[in-house]
């Protein structure tokens, strides 16, 4: 083999290398993308997007799904992730934090942290073949039946879309894109 075309493959190699570093430096793995209504799958874990809809601080059908919330900022609404997490293992888990939004743009929008019967619990036990929310809470007896991930998202997010809910996992972050 010629010395230049030695040197050439070597090059070659090692720009294939480092390319294959860099991906894995920092970068979240992705483990699953679903769209929203089917379930998505992180190890034995299924989280299942029940609806997602904007919710309107002057209703009061949505007043108790807000209790708790910080006020809007000019430019921003509220959007509700009505979520249902099944742990199919032998082994009990935790409610992940934080979920977030990503829109196309790269924007990031983070859960609230708000504490009403409606809202999804960051840490909250899910016990082996057990299921959040639970059959005797509020949110499970509610017209959605599911747990509520709350966002403050700005207005402008609505025009980027699909909106993406990531979910962290234990070997990566799946997504689900959002139905709104």
């Amino acid at each position: 083999m010629s010395p230049c075309l030695s040197r050439f493959l070597l090059l070659a190699l090692t720009l294939a290398c480092s390319s294959v570093l860099a991906v894995g430096c920092g970068a979240e793995e992705v483990e699953g993308e679903v769209p929203e209504g089917e379930p998505l799958e992180l190890g034995e874990i299924e989280y299942d997007v029940q609806i997602t809809r904007f919710l309107n601080p002057a209703s009061p059908e949505d007043a108790s799904y807000l209790e708790g919330a910080e006020p809007l900022l000019d430019g921003q609404q509220y959007l509700g992730v009505f979520l249902e997490i099944k742990n199919e293992s032998d082994e009990p888990t935790v409610v992940p934090y934080p979920l977030k939004i990503v829109d196309t743009r790269g924007e990031t929008f983070i859960q609230e942290e708000i504490d009403n019967p409606f809202t999804l619990q960051p840490g909250e036990a899910v016990e082996p073949d057990g299921q959040v929310p639970g059959a005797q809470t509020a949110a499970a007896n509610g017209p959605i039946e599911g747990s509520l991930v709350l966002f403050r998202i700005d207005e402008t997010a609505t025009e980027t879309r699909p909106l993406q809910l990531e979910v962290p996992g234990p070997e990566g972050v799946g997504t689900i894109e959002l139905d709104i």
